[in-house]
């Protein structure tokens, strides 16, 4: 009888570290390297230039590494590089990059990927993010610390999503994603803070409070980020939380369709 084994290809070329676990009907290729500790359950297939770090678990018909679905890709070896103790949940896919940026799809640590979500080439995804069931990350897209990502969402191309924000299910996302607000429709928008959040990292009841504030004058209220910042700064709620989330927004501004990493492409 055949075992497991035999089912498994992994290229004599691949790095793995001491305590990797590759689980049956895994493939895995030459320019791979796999950090100690990392669990590959069954059915993973890893191509292409793809580091991983320690201690990550990656579950069944996950693909890493897979040629990113651009036409203007012509071969360049790209990479997917992925941090470690990240959780990446069955029938993910990870592409690598094209040539347009760094040459790098980048996952941070600690991020926990649900079932059957997607992230595209060029996708930089920081710490701590989550990502649930169904959810399609265009290429280019910048997922900023602690920030989490409802059911079934789809992120156009080039947005950037601030830490600690919250988009809701099945919301589309066409524009940047600010900083500790929560996000909801289609398309969607900003409808208050992100409070839960900001409460279980323990953010101060000043910075909360004033987060509000923040938002009522920006998205309801709608006096514009140079007066916001001048009745925030008259009324002592200018706090550095407030201070990140402003820039963000001025620098949302300045770029195109209100995605502020396609600047370069604004008439």
């Amino acid at each position: 009888m055949a075992s497991f084994a035999d089912y498994t290809s992994i290229d004599p070329r691949a790095e793995i570290a001491d305590e990797v676990e590759i689980g049956p009907f895994c493939v895995i290729g030459p320019h791979v390297r796999i950090g100690r500790g990392t669990r590959l359950m069954s059915h993973v297939t890893l191509f292409g230039d793809v580091t991983i770090g320690e201690r990550n678990r990656i579950y069944p018909n996950t693909v890493i590494g897979a040629e990113p679905q651009d036409l203007t890709y012509r071969g360049t070896r790209t990479r997917v590089t992925i941090g470690d103790d990240n959780i990446i949940r069955e029938g993910v896919t990870i592409n690598r990059a094209t040539e347009k940026e760094d040459g790098e799809t980048r996952i941070g640590n600690a991020n926990f990927l649900m079932a059957n979500c997607h992230i595209a080439h060029d996708c930089k995804i920081g710490n701590h993010v989550i990502i649930a069931n169904g959810t399609l990350l265009g290429g280019h897209v910048h997922v900023d610390d602690h920030a989490s990502l409802s059911g079934g969402v789809g992120v156009h191309h080039y947005t950037s999503i601030g830490r600690f924000s919250f988009v809701s299910g099945l919301s589309r996302i066409l524009h940047d994603v600010p900083p500790f607000m929560l996000v909801d429709g289609v398309p969607a928008r900003p409808r208050c803070i992100n409070v839960v959040a900001l409460r279980r990292h323990n953010f101060s009841p000043e910075s909360i409070e004033s987060l509000a504030e923040a938002h009522r004058l920006l998205y309801r209220a709608k006096v514009g980020s140079v007066n916001a910042r001048e009745i925030l700064r008259s009324n002592y709620r200018l706090t550095p939380e407030v201070e990140h989330l402003l820039a963000f927004v001025d620098n949302q501004q300045q770029g195109k369709h209100g995605r502020a990493r396609e600047r370069r492409r604004a008439a």
